[in-house]
């Protein structure tokens, strides 16, 4: 039986580079599982915009390694790179797209009537962890995204290093208001996870360089 043309160096490095990423993108879609359900949970118990936008993102970042699962499963199958970076790229950005305007309205809305979250402990200690899990795990994606060439998943690298940026945010939103009695600290906090997601998403939704080795 034929096992078909023998491999380049090349080919066969950049498939070892795909086996090497997959993992990351796995680890991502487990813990942002598991930190959407807990953040979810403690965000709707505190009545913390803040903390459920947060759980929001991590659904926006389950469904990107999702895709960043698909597109690199997609090459090792064989699939044309550039066509499934376009498609993968896309898909995050819309995903951000629908995460900013669930944020940003209930945030405002949540200002303007006053609406004073409780205390939440659980949440504190969820943004503390992802502020220490998040950025290693981006720098390992922006190094298997640089030796892939890949677009997408250099943008999933930003949305990863943006996980740890709305950790901070959250943490100071929800510090705020537990220690300071800042209820405004909370929808403050949702605002700024919406503004930085709608960049996000726009500025990926924009890009026309969709270059692979």
């Amino acid at each position: 039986m034929s096992k078909g043309p023998p491999q380049s160096p090349e080919d066969l490095e950049r498939r070892q580079s795909l086996s090497k990423a997959l993992p990351l993108e796995y680890f991502t879609l487990t813990w942002n599982v598991i930190e959407a359900v807990v953040g979810f949970a403690a965000g709707v118990a505190a009545g913390s915009v803040a903390l459920v936008g947060f759980a929001l993102d991590s659904v926006v970042e389950s469904s990107s390694a999702g895709v960043l699962i698909w597109r690199l499963k997609a090459e090792q199958r064989g699939a044309h790179a550039e066509e499934v970076e376009r498609r993968a790229v896309r898909l995050v950005a819309l995903a951000f797209f629908a995460l900013a305007a669930y944020v940003g309205v209930r945030a405002v809305l949540d200002l303007v009537t006053g609406a004073r979250p409780e205390e939440s402990p659980v949440g504190v200690g969820l943004a503390i962890v992802s502020l220490i899990v998040m950025p290693p795990l981006a720098h390992l994606k922006r190094r298997a995204a640089g030796r892939l060439d890949s677009r997408s998943l250099q943008a999933d690298s930003k949305q990863t290093s943006l996980c740890a940026y709305l950790s901070a945010i959250l943490l100071a939103g929800l510090l705020g208001n537990a220690w300071f009695g800042w209820w405004w600290a909370d929808p403050i906090a949702g605002i700024a996870i919406a503004a930085v997601a709608l960049n996000e998403g726009r500025e990926l939704w924009k890009t026309d360089d969709f270059c692979c080795a």
